[in-house]
């Protein structure tokens, strides 16, 4: 977990090698007064909508139920609000006492198997497990799937053409986190995935034109939501720890235990477009005064006349970080909000640039328990990894982003291909490549009839 950050508390960023500062201008060439005309455009809106956020706090964070999914008016609310925040909660996808019977077969799996790997090594609350009964029965639960498809729709491709269904989730096996009362080694601060300075670079994020718009200085065009801009990206240029090698459209976990706010929970930024707009414009410009009453005010922020290699909370090889003090117009100590109180069998999201937390001390009264379970969409990377980690549940190795040594190749009561079929037929055997669709697939999510290629998903 910890070598994920550089925890840079430092006011001053890191300066990177010089071909950043290059990578910069190449990047708004050409587009310097509209970028910066756009950046004191955003200045003002991250004001108005920092102050909305304080006010509203939780109750900000759209949630459904999921006996709602089908209900239009409902529906419609929630999705147009899960846009605007990057951040969801679905409630009640799996009963409660399934949940927690989850976590029961995992506490039981893992005393039936020492010694478990887990982070941190001398008290393991982040296991590194991948097999479990309860991770492999939840990852093929047809209700689990269905929320997935559900969320996963908000998604769009502006290529009709592209490669990509939202209709068909495929399983990213990734560990459980059973956090305990007072637990500080588990913390986070406000951070981002999915790499740091690749957001920069023209073979990153670059590849695929992710944040196009943003660098030519209409932020109000950017589409976070378009999934054509993300097959071609390349978040980990640098293999740096914790990197995932799956598109996911949406992170997340599903709980199995109580977790109310500041109890080991998550906090998140939810104003998605415009945190993502100022984190990629931030390195462009400096404050001609370092302090004073007008600091944050858009006369006091200059374009760089000539770019330097300053990428605020992005250093190769590690996360995105963010803080007040490389990031201030975000007033992160007003727009991060805990998420709402959850039961066993809620379901939270997010979106992959949502800037999101964890809390620094676990202040409640019992574990925090966690199954992490992101959504992802078909797409032809997505599939080539299913099938190297449909080899690694097969053979009980650790899942192919992780390396974790022996894995659980000899641990007792390591569920098989029939277990998934136990757990969620012929759905969940498809989400982990145990089956091969048989249906077209259709390309940008919707529209079209050419088939995704299944073969390598079904052999």
């Amino acid at each position: 977990m910890a070598v994920d950050f550089l925890s840079l508390s430092d006011s001053d960023p890191i300066p990177l090698s010089e071909r950043f500062a290059k990578i910069k201008r190449n990047l708004i060439a050409c587009n310097e007064k509209a970028v910066a005309d756009s950046f004191y455009r955003l200045l003002g809106e991250l004001r108005k909508e920092a102050d909305r956020i304080a006010t509203a706090g939780s109750d900000i964070i759209p949630t459904i139920d999921y006996f709602d999914i089908h209900d239009a008016a409902k529906v419609a609310t929630f999705r147009d609000a899960l846009r605007k925040r990057g951040v969801a909660i679905v409630r009640r996808v799996v009963p409660s006492n399934v949940a927690l019977s989850w976590k029961d077969e995992t506490q039981e799996y893992v005393r039936h198997n020492p010694p478990t790997k887990g982070f941190p090594s001398h008290d393991p609350q982040l296991y590194e497990l991948f097999w479990s009964p309860g991770q492999v029965r939840a990852r093929a639960d047809s209700r689990l799937l269905e929320v997935q498809r559900f969320v996963m729709d908000v998604w769009h491709s502006s290529n009709e053409n592209a490669l990509v269904s939202s209709k068909h989730p495929v399983a990213y096996a990734d560990r459980i986190r059973i956090r305990r009362p007072g637990d500080t080694s588990l913390a986070a601060g406000p951070h981002l995935d999915g790499g740091s300075v690749e957001r920069w670079e023209p073979d990153g994020y670059g590849r695929a034109g992710t944040y196009a718009k943003i660098f030519q200085g209409c932020w109000e065009e950017y589409d976070p939501w378009d999934s054509s801009t993300r097959l071609g990206v390349t978040s980990d240029l640098y293999n740096g720890a914790g990197s995932c090698s799956m598109f996911r459209m949406f992170q997340g976990w599903l709980s199995l235990s109580p977790i109310p706010p500041g109890s080991g929970s998550l906090r998140a930024c939810p104003m998605l477009k415009l945190t993502t707009a100022y984190l990629l414009l931030r390195p462009f410009f400096s404050p001609r005064f370092k302090s004073g009453p007008n600091f944050l005010h858009e006369s006091n922020w200059n374009l760089h006349v000539s770019q330097n290699s300053v990428i605020q909370g992005a250093v190769p090889g590690y996360i995105q970080e963010l803080n007040d003090a490389l990031h201030p117009h975000l007033r992160l100590d007003r727009s991060m909000v805990p998420i709402p109180y959850v039961e066993p069998g809620d379901y939270a999201l997010w979106h992959p640039d949502a800037v999101h937390a964890v809390d620094r001390v676990h202040a409640g009264l019992a574990d925090a328990s966690v199954l992490y379970v992101p959504a992802c969409p078909l797409t032809q990377t997505n599939a080539l990894y299913l099938a190297r980690q449909r080899k690694a549940f097969l053979l009980g190795h650790p899942a192919p982003d992780f390396q974790s040594g022996r894995g659980e190749r000899d641990f007792l009561a390591r569920p098989g291909v029939q277990d998934v079929n136990d757990a969620g037929g012929e759905e969940g055997l498809r989400s982990m490549g145990l089956l091969p669709w048989d249906e077209t697939i259709r390309r940008g999510g919707g529209g079209g009839e050419p088939r995704i290629s299944q073969h390598h998903c079904s052999q």
